[in-house]
């Protein structure tokens, strides 16, 4: 049972890390990819915003996966 959840953690981390160095503050998606910078700071849309609500869920996901290992 802990190799599981051992693996499902490392999974989770590995996600959480994508995530984050996705996550462009100011620039936007598209600079990630090679995508000219914005002289302004725009609210999250559309894929952006998929994807800080998915980091936070992935968070939330490690942090129940580690307090499960613990009491296991």
């Amino acid at each position: 049972m802990n190799t599981i959840i051992s693996i499902g953690q490392i999974t989770v981390a590995v996600l959480i890390i994508a995530s984050v160095l996705l996550q462009q503050k100011g620039d936007g998606l598209g600079a990630a990819f090679g995508g000219g910078s914005s002289a302004g700071y725009a609210s999250r849309r559309g894929l952006q915003d998929k994807l800080y609500w998915a980091t936070v869920v992935l968070g939330v996901a490690f942090v129940a996966l580690a307090m499960l290992q613990l009491f296991l």
